[in-house]
This record gives C-alpha cells, sequence and structure tokens, in this order.
C-alpha cells in the first residue's frame, strides 16, 4: 500500500492506508474523521485486530502536542471522569510527514454535537435538556477536580446512555491559581453558549444543576450575571468564526489569493478552475438571470452537479468604485452573515464561494455563490390553496425565527417576503448583504422592530394573512418571554 502524504490530506474523507509503529505493530486506517490541516488527524481504524481511534500528530510539534494530549487524558483519569482507553502512544515509522500517535478504544457512544442536532431537528426537548444537564454534569466534575476543556464543545463530549466521555485531552488543562472562580463560571458559560438560542431558557436550569455538584449556592443576580456572560460569549465567537475565521483557510473553508483575486470556497463545493469570467459568461444568458441592476447581477446555474444562486456585485461609477476599493464588500458581507446563522443554526442557503477582483489590498467587483433553494418564498406559499392549520404552523415557525434573531441581536435588514423561503415548512433566510449583528440592546431593538414592521407590510392587502401572523407572532414572543412580547410587539404594531 502506498505511503501517504499526511500533510496533503485537508478534508474529512475515506482513505484507507497503514502506518507502521515503533513497536512493530500497524495501525490500518480506514477513515479521516476529523483533522486540523498540517496538524493534527483523528481516525478510524483497526488496531490488534480491534476497532479503534487513533490521534496523528505531524509537523514539527507532533511530539509536544502528542505530550500534552497523553498528559490531558491521565489527568480525566486521575479524576475519575470518564474517557476512553488510551491503548498505545508511540511514534510513526517510515512514513511521509509523520510523528507521533495516540491510540484509543473506539466505544459505542454518540457524539453529543451529533445528538444535540438530531435532537433538535426532531423537536425532542425533554431529551435535549437531559443531554444538556448531563454534559453540565461532567463539566461540574471536571472543576471539581481543579480542571478545564479549553476547547468547550460538543463534539468534544461522547454519550452512551447516561455516560458522558470527555475527549480530546489536547484540551484539558488546570485552572491558574488566580480568580479561579470566574475562569469557572467562564467556562461553564462557553458550554451554554453552544445551545441553539431559542433552548438558552435552559440556561438556568444547568446552572442551578452546576451550582448544586459544585456546592456552590444559588443565587438569581448571580445567574443572571451568568446569562449575560453566556450571551456575550455567544455573540464574540460567532463575530470571530463570521468575520475572521472563513476569510482563511480553516476546516469549512479553503482560502486562495493573489495580487488580482481572492477565493474563499466551501471545502465541499468541488468547483473546477472557478472564475470570474466563468461567472460572467453564465450570468451573460438572459435566461440565467434573476435579476439585471447597476448594482448587482443576479442568476442561476448549474455548476459542479449543483444548482447555484450567482449574485455578483457590480461598480456603478467612479466614487462607487473607490468607495468599494477601501470598505467590505456585499458579497463579504453576504458571505460572513451566511456563516454566522449557519453557526447560530439559523436556517439560510448554504454559502459555497466568494470572489473579489482585486488590485493588491483595492477591491474591485465581488461574487457571492450559494446553493439554490427550489422552494416557494412565503408570499407565494401563503398564496397557494391549503388549510387554514397548515399556515398557522408556517406562520408560527417563521415567528419563532424573528424570536431567535431577537435573542442573537442580529437584524436581517430587508424582510420583505421573496427573502424569506418556505422549505418543509420552515423559513430560510435569504439575501444577507444588510443583516447586522449588534452589540448594544437598545439599538438592536430598534432595528428588530424595523424588521417586524417590514415583514408585516408584505401582508398590507392580505388581511386574512395579516392576522394569522399577528396571532403567530404573540404565541410565540408570549411563550418564550411574556414581558418582551408587550413591548416589542406593541412597537411593532402587531399586538
Amino acid at each position: 500500500m502506498q505511503k501517504p502524504d499526511l500533510k496533503s490530506i485537508n478534508a474529512p474523507c475515506v482513505m484507507a492506508f497503514d502506518l507502521p509503529l515503533a513497536n512493530g505493530s500497524v495501525l490500518a486506517v480506514s477513515e479521516i474523521v476529523r483533522l486540523v490541516p498540517n496538524k493534527r488527524l483523528v481516525c478510524k481504524a483497526l488496531w490488534n485486530g480491534q476497532d479503534v481511534f487513533a490521534k496523528v500528530f505531524i509537523g514539527a510539534n507532533a511530539q509536544r502536542y502528542a505530550q500534552r494530549d497523553q498528559q490531558g487524558v491521565q489527568a480525566l483519569i486521575n479524576a475519575n471522569i470518564a474517557t476512553p482507553d488510551l491503548l498505545y502512544s508511540g511514534s510513526i515509522q517510515d512514513i511521509i510527514d509523520a510523528g507521533e500517535v495516540l491510540i484509543f478504544k473506539a466505544i459505542s457512544a454518540q457524539n453529543a454535537e451529533v445528538l444535540y442536532q438530531q435532537l433538535l431537528d426532531s423537536q425532542q426537548q425533554p431529551e435535549r435538556l437531559h443531554l444538556m444537564l448531563q454534559l453540565t454534569n461532567t463539566v461540574a466534575q471536571m472543576h471539581k477536580a481543579n480542571l478545564q476543556q479549553t476547547d468547550l464543545y460538543f463534539k468534544n463530549f461522547l454519550v452512551d446512555t447516561d455516560t458522558v466521555y470527555a475527549i480530546d485531552g489536547d484540551g484539558i488543562q488546570a485552572f491558574s491559581a488566580l480568580f479561579k472562580q470566574r475562569q469557572k463560571q467562564r467556562n461553564l458559560a462557553v458550554l451554554l453558549s453552544k445551545m441553539d438560542g431559542l433552548d438558552i431558557d435552559w440556561a438556568e436550569d444547568c446552572y442551578a444543576h452546576y451550582c448544586k455538584q459544585t456546592d456552590i449556592k444559588y443565587t438569581p443576580f448571580d445567574y443572571a450575571n451568568h446569562y449575560d456572560l453566556t450571551q456575550k460569549i455567544r455573540q464574540k465567537a460567532a463575530s470571530r468564526y463570521a468575520y475572521i475565521k472563513v476569510f482563511r483557510t480553516c476546516t469549512d473553508v479553503k482560502v486562495k489569493q493573489s495580487f488580482k483575486q481572492y477565493m474563499a470556497i466551501s471545502h465541499d463545493f468541488d468547483a473546477i478552475d472557478l472564475s470570474p469570467l466563468q461567472l460572467d459568461n453564465a450570468l451573460s444568458d438572459a435566461k440565467n438571470r434573476f435579476k439585471s441592476g447597476n448594482t448587482c447581477t443576479v442568476g442561476k446555474v448549474l455548476m459542479a452537479d449543483r444548482n447555484l444562486v450567482i449574485k455578483r456585485y457590480n461598480i456603478k461609477n467612479v466614487w462607487h468604485a473607490f468607495k468599494l476599493s477601501i470598505s467590505q464588500s456585499r458579497a463579504a458581507k453576504s458571505w460572513a452573515n451566511a456563516h454566522r446563522l449557519q453557526l447560530l443554526n439559523v436556517a439560510t442557503a448554504k454559502p459555497l464561494a466568494l470572489i473579489e477582483e482585486r488590485f493588491g489590498c483595492l477591491k474591485r467587483r465581488a461574487y457571492f455563490l450559494a446553493e439554490f433553494i427550489d422552494a416557494p418564498d412565503i408570499a407565494e406559499f401563503f398564496g397557494l390553496s391549503m388549510d387554514t392549520e397548515v399556515k398557522q404552523k408556517v406562520a408560527y415557525e417563521t415567528a419563532l425565527l424573528f424570536y431567535k434573531l431577537n435573542l442573537l441581536k442580529i437584524s436581517h435588514g430587508d424582510c420583505k417576503a421573496s427573502n424569506i423561503k418556505i422549505v418543509d415548512g420552515k423559513p430560510v433566510l435569504i439575501d444577507l448583504d444588510s443583516m447586522q449583528a449588534h452589540t448594544y440592546s437598545w439599538w438592536f431593538e430598534t432595528k428588530h422592530i424595523k424588521d417586524l414592521k417590514r415583514f408585516m407590510q408584505n401582508w398590507a392587502k392580505a388581511p386574512e394573512t395579516a392576522t394569522i401572523f399577528r396571532q403567530a407572532f404573540m404565541q410565540a414572543y408570549n411563550e418564550m418571554d411574556d414581558y418582551m412580547m408587550p413591548t416589542i410587539l406593541e412597537r411593532a404594531k402587531i399586538a
């Protein structure tokens, strides 16, 4: 079997190869399940006749990272916190760019991130709360042992019925001596910030459970401070992902940049020789175009076996060209906002590529590519002949979407009916170049009310539909927050 170049692997994939180990045994890899390019791979494999998961460390610091991971695993074991058995640690022999490996026993447990998403998709609320309490309990155990998971994502836990396994020893560290309680509170807030926005009400249950497990007195004042901290951490993480991470090569995106062009492409979009010329040719066909404006040209095209929407942001005049050259393009805003919504579990068209024509650091025309959603917009959907009950369900889901955006302090900026598609009875947001994430509640509230008013304008000539939406908004906002309903909805002239 050919020796693999491990540094050339840049995405999870099914790949079979053998890694000879220092003790003479062989690790038979069958799949790459997670990776940090050029640094670390997590592999599904067979070793000494048993199913295992192996962490392969490569590069100049491979030995140091492997040792740190092993120390973290040992710290979990010493604290009696469940973690998969470490079967082997050592170096890899006679292989290109390889370094160290840790081999763990494969256990019949489900990744907590996958499980949470499944429970979210199937709307199983009691089961989601139970899972969050389990994860909170594990974090509390770590804190009692003076340990923290510094890379606190759901994916770093495995769940087998009532047992939660902590994985990723690399992120396991002891708390520093100063401000230890503050560090613990922040670490718990990081965990709770990973919940879906509509589940945030459970943060109080989780916080109370944590206090009980760690012998801390629960007070409403302390919880209110912790809730604010959780929301700030969520906003900061989403902004870092949207404004920084997806504009450089990472797990989700690959970036190519030259003096004349910047290109960011989703890792699962296999576009060959994607270029502005290719996109211009696609938009030149009138049959493909939805919109031909001075500032923006929009069209649909089949590319890489996928139906895509291309948005080209044009240059109107010399002043417009100067303004664009020194500011973030609307295509880049759409790219960032689409990734923000994906991270926060808000349905939107999948972002596939961003291309900017450049002259050094000066920007020119820009292109944004997203998956085409073959579904009616919300006005078309409510114009169809259907049962009132179906319309009420879709209206309620739409009201929940707006309430979720309210919790996340996100304003869309253009809530006309054509920017909300209905897929399988649920709303999907598109056209995100005016979307904004806000820090200050007072300013966001004004923007949110403006979004609500613009949305209700869609039904100015459809009073029956407007009534259905008013009832849905009052139901959704009142269920979630009986204080917010009379203030926000009254100011938006819905209640």
